[in-house]
């Protein structure tokens, strides 16, 4: 499923599709406007992926000094400003949806 695929999905569906990684599942979640699944869910992912997703939910969440904490942990950089949390949504499920 790719990212197009996934937002329609959490945009319509009340539930996230069968078969989905834990990853792109958490993204369903949070794109669906479910926060708290979402963030629970990106804990049980271990390494670089489940940091990205922590990362960006905080952005989302407006905690920016908790986003810069697991940026790093994912080893990437924090993105700027204005960039918008759709975009860098859109890059983090095709990073994942390309696994």
């Amino acid at each position: 499923m790719n990212a197009a695929d996934l937002s329609r999905s959490a945009s319509t569906d009340p539930n996230p599709p069968a078969g989905l990684s834990t990853g792109l599942r958490a993204l369903w979640y949070a794109k669906a406007g479910r926060w708290h699944e979402a963030h629970d869910l990106c804990q049980e992912i271990p390494g670089t992926d489940g940091s990205w997703i922590h990362a960006w939910l905080h952005r989302e969440e407006g905690d920016q000094s908790n986003a810069e904490y697991w940026y790093a942990r994912a080893r990437k950089p924090v993105p700027p400003r204005g960039k918008p949390l759709a975009d860098e949504w859109t890059e983090i499920a095709t990073a994942l949806s390309e696994k």
